[in-house]
């Protein structure tokens, strides 16, 4: 683990996105509520807020954190869920994993949600769009 202590806090945040690639039919399913798993996006919502706290006990060597505030939000398209999670942190270290390990278990969460009624769901550009904070300043996806 990389060593942190001498680092001053600072207030960081990143932002992540991904999307979830289904039929026509499980869109409109998924819109209407009528999975029969249940509310699909409130489900894959609160499990990208736990997958962000939970993200060093997921991923060997990331430091835990103090996480301020967590998002994950979906925007519904014809043939495909975009998801977006941002995580806010004043801290040490970056919550660029914790941004993109809530979008991938909420991306996931989508995918068993609606694997029983569509075997053709596939999960796609899982990726960083933007951090903000610490040594290395801003940076964000052109």
């Amino acid at each position: 683990m990389v060593d942190v202590g001498d680092k001053g806090d600072t207030n960081r945040s990143a932002t992540a996105s991904g999307r979830v690639f289904m039929s026509i039919e499980t869109i409109e399913a998924l819109e209407r509520q009528e999975l029969q798993k249940g509310d699909v996006l409130g489900v894959a919502r609160v499990a990208g807020i736990q997958a962000a706290k939970k993200t060093s006990d997921l991923i060997p060597l990331c430091h835990p954190l103090a996480i301020n505030f967590v998002s994950v939000d979906f925007r519904i398209k014809e043939r495909h869920v975009e998801i977006e999670t941002t995580v806010k942190t004043f801290g040490k270290t970056g919550v660029e994993m914790e941004a993109l390990t809530a979008c991938s278990v909420a991306a996931l969460t989508i995918y068993d949600m609606c694997k029983a009624v569509d075997k053709s769901v596939t999960i796609e550009e899982v990726k960083l769009l933007e951090k903000t904070g610490g040594k290395s300043g801003n940076w964000k996806r052109s």
